[in-house]
């Protein structure tokens, strides 16, 4: 990417290949997944300190095998199918054919998953897993309320949350309901019919995936009970809504997913026994980058879009 823009800056140049320092692995890479935080990157409207400034390559998600380890790294032969998450939020560099990654940022990829679902999942999965796992703590009996549940990290949150024993309700349009209840949603709720405080109560958990503005959070605030927890994905946790939900004797958190080893082994144990299936609705090859990148701001898209290399 020369420059932050629309889709169409992004462009297939021919680069070095990078070659993995000592503690480091470096993956041939067959699928890289597209997530939001790619197109926000890509026209300027989010780029934290740590990614630095164009020119660029994109990519925070890679499935692929091991090429070729380097000094002190132990337990990651040759060919090896791995996938993982390299160094976000600094530059992951995975929209290319060979990624440098850390050993702890990456995990062995479990055979119940094709390339292009163990592309797909790291980082919507681990954005998932530790909200709903390390930060809300979510167990048997919550009623869990995942907003945008069709979406990327939505589907595979409500996955996590049903397999924990939650009670899950997913937010869609009416079209995307049995989309939901198919991935195990008990509650679809369709956040166009009205306000939602009307339609969901007496949650112990929100999964803030969509609402960026105070009125959008409150909304989702009134719908937990006391001692509920609102956790807010990568978003704009202002301190009205913070105070707001101290109020009301709740808690609002905020959270930006991190590498994880350990995450992304329970999310492959999760897929190895048949508790998580990673949506995949359509593939492009890496040269398609930016028709991937206008798919995703469709907004329409269920699950993931992933890039083949």
């Amino acid at each position: 990417m020369p420059r932050h823009g629309r889709p169409e800056v992004l462009e297939a140049q021919e680069v070095e290949r990078p070659f993995p320092d000592p503690g480091e692995l470096l993956i041939e890479t067959a699928v890289a997944g597209v997530n939001p935080v790619d197109t926000q990157v890509r026209a300027g409207e989010w780029v934290p300190q740590e990614m630095g400034v164009p020119p660029m390559i994109l990519g925070w998600d890679v499935a692929g095998t091991v090429a070729e380890a380097g000094e002190d790294v132990a337990g990651f032969e040759r060919g090896v199918r791995v996938f993982g998450m390299p160094r976000f939020p600094g530059p992951g560099r995975c929209d290319a054919e060979y990624v440098v990654a850390a050993p702890d940022e990456i995990a062995p990829a479990p055979d119940s998953l094709t390339d292009e679902q163990a592309g797909a999942l790291p980082l919507a999965g681990l954005t998932a897993w530790q909200a709903l796992v390390d930060v809300a703590k979510v167990g048997e009996g919550d009623r869990v309320l995942i907003q945008a549940a069709a979406g990327g990290v939505g589907h595979l949150a409500a996955q996590i949350a049903k397999a924990r024993g939650a009670h899950v309700i997913g937010t869609a349009r009416a079209e995307k309901h049995d989309f939901l209840r198919a991935i195990g949603v008990d509650e679809p709720v369709d956040y166009t019919a009205g306000p939602l405080e009307d339609a969901v109560s007496d949650a112990d958990v929100v999964i803030e995936l969509v609402s960026e503005d105070d009125a959008g959070l409150l909304s989702s605030l009134a719908t937990l009970r006391e001692k509920g927890v609102l956790v807010v994905i990568a978003g704009d946790l202002s301190d009205a809504v913070a105070a707001a939900a101290a109020k009301q004797g709740k808690r609002a958190v905020e959270m930006l997913v991190s590498p994880d080893r350990a995450g992304l082994e329970s999310l492959a144990t999760l897929a190895g026994d048949g508790r998580l299936d990673v949506i995949v609705e359509e593939t492009f090859p890496l040269a398609q980058a930016a028709e991937a990148h206008e798919r995703l701001e469709s907004g329409r898209a269920k699950g993931k879009i992933v890039l083949t290399v």
